[in-house]
């Protein structure tokens, strides 16, 4: 069976990384079911329904072989006109980052469109983006995460260049800790 996590490659042939990447969605735009790939299975679980009149603004993922300062894979929103189904690898370009600190700890959430959707194509940087939008990112996290007793701040959408900078970090971080033998999901 194979690992999203471990066994996806991050890169897409003829496109360079980290600016595109392959992502894998969790959580299709517009659920409020909140599912988290189960690390030592490869399977989606279901974690919980959100607890508020909230709903995902965009597709819900992360983007493999890489690990985040939380021990998890990086986090990313893909934004598309449509929903993308679970466990659908979609071939993404970052366009900015939005960090959040969520029990005192960095939760990077890479902001990401769908390469291949007209709607989306020409948006290069988070400034394309109409800001409403990271308005309505940014109430989203806030609200939920109030809702189910948790202080969370979220600071503004930094630039792609930011971006590049943490998905490198999560790919070398990964690579350093699966030689290691320390990440789950994986036989030693």
């Amino acid at each position: 069976m194979v690992h999203p996590w471990h066994d996806v490659t991050p890169g897409i042939t003829g496109m360079e990384l980290p600016r595109h990447f392959r992502a894998i969605v969790e959580i299709p735009k517009g659920s409020s079911n909140k599912y988290e790939l189960d690390k030592s299975t490869g399977l989606l679980r279901l974690d919980r329904v959100l607890s508020s009149a909230v709903y995902y603004p965009a597709n819900y993922g992360f983007i493999p072989q890489t690990l985040g300062e939380d021990d998890d894979p990086l986090d990313v929103l893909v934004f598309s006109a449509e929903k993308v189904p679970t466990l659908c690898v979609c071939d993404a370009r970052a366009i900015g980052v939005m960090t959040m600190i969520d029990d005192g700890e960095p939760d990077h959430k890479i902001v990401a469109v769908l390469c291949n959707d007209p709607e989306y194509a020409s948006y290069q940087k988070a400034s394309d983006f109409p800001q409403h939008r990271f308005k309505m990112l940014k109430r989203f996290f806030e609200d939920y995460k109030m809702l189910e007793g948790k202080d969370v701040e979220v600071d503004e959408i930094m630039p792609a260049e930011a971006a590049d900078a943490i998905i490198e970090d999560g790919l070398s971080r990964y690579s350093n800790v699966r030689r290691t033998g320390g990440i789950k999901g994986l036989m030693d």
